[in-house]
């Protein structure tokens, strides 16, 4: 059976956000000749009372077919942000009807909150003594009003394992398409993320806030010099050849890149290459040390200890668990 998301939706909610999980999600299928495999996940979208209206907080409401009782039905738990929160956002305390409908969820069912949809779990007391992030603007009340929740205010997302916590809207989509390579590996979630025409990959340790995320034409970008890195992963790169490509001092480069990309050349590089490891280790027969060298980690301890730090698990039980995947109907 497909892992079935069940999608919350609150009143005052975003229509955008509350689209993502169906976007990414409702899209996933199994690799297959044509694109024709299985859905990988089946999506629901639930409201805490019987079926009906919603609103939203724009001009329109929309309809909910399924009412509380698809929460316990559900492998994962998605709650969009709202504008009309009420006592949760104000006191940090559920309603009757919001604490109701969560007391439905089975034990060890994977939770996930985009934008302020971490005030519903933290109020729940799902992210009490843990790691949680959510939109920048609201970070500080929100730590205020949960002070046992260790907050981060300047990332896009944080994955604690079952609990985990994005920033807003965009930062959804990056979640989202997180956990589907963490689900069925990086091949399906590229391939999700080239039908929707989004970034395949932005590490959840990525800056919320990007000083220049556009640059005025004025600027110079490094867009030039990370297209060529790209092209020569498997190669030594030094952060001084990457500022010739774009004829600045390195100095400059770097603060330029950081203001970009929202990391540092070295931590976008190490990133890149541990997609390009993932992506090998999924859908080739090289040898370890093979893999290491095209990804440019140069040797197989090298790689082994950054995929260990990124994921948790060195190459070979990386290598096992999806080939394992691909290979159970």
């Amino acid at each position: 059976m497909p892992h079935r998301v069940a999608v919350l939706a609150l009143d005052g909610l975003l229509p955008f956000e509350l689209g993502i999980p169906h976007r990414i999600f409702g899209r996933s299928l199994e690799p297959a000749p044509g694109n024709k495999g299985a859905k990988l996940y089946e999506v629901v979208t639930c409201s805490v009372r019987p079926p009906g209206p919603v609103r939203t907080d724009s001009d329109y409401a929309i309809l909910v077919e399924h009412g509380p009782e698809a929460l316990a039905t559900a492998d994962t738990v998605v709650i969009p942000a709202s504008y009309e929160l009420g006592p949760v956002f104000e006191e940090g305390r559920l309603t009757d009807e919001l604490a109701a409908a969560l007391a439905l969820i089975r034990p060890g069912t994977r939770m996930v909150s985009i934008c302020t949809g971490s005030y519903v779990l933290a109020a729940a007391g799902y992210l009490d003594g843990r790691p949680a992030t959510t939109h920048w603007s609201s970070a500080d009340h929100f730590q205020r009003l949960f002070p046992r929740v260790r907050v981060d205010p300047d990332v896009l997302f944080i994955d604690d394992g079952d609990v985990l916590t994005s920033a807003g809207v965009a930062a959804g989509i990056d979640l989202c398409l997180h956990l589907v390579r963490r689900d069925h590996g990086a091949a399906v979630a590229n391939e999700i993320a080239r039908r929707t025409v989004v970034p395949p990959h932005r590490d959840g340790g990525q800056a919320q806030y990007i000083h220049r995320p556009v640059p005025e034409p004025q600027f110079a970008t490094t867009t030039a010099a990370r297209a060529w890195a790209l092209g020569r992963l498997d190669r030594p790169i030094q952060l001084r050849d990457m500022a010739r490509q774009e004829s600045m001092s390195v100095r400059t480069f770097t603060r330029r890149f950081r203001e970009e990309v929202g990391a540092s050349p070295g931590q976008w590089l190490t990133q890149q290459r541990v997609e390009r490891a993932r992506h090998l280790l999924e859908t080739s027969d090289l040898s370890i040390d093979q893999v290491a060298r095209d990804a440019g980690f140069g040797t197989a301890t090298s790689l082994r200890q950054h995929l260990q730090a990124a994921l948790g698990v060195p190459p070979t039980v990386y290598r096992r668990t999806f080939r394992a995947s691909a290979d159970t109907p």
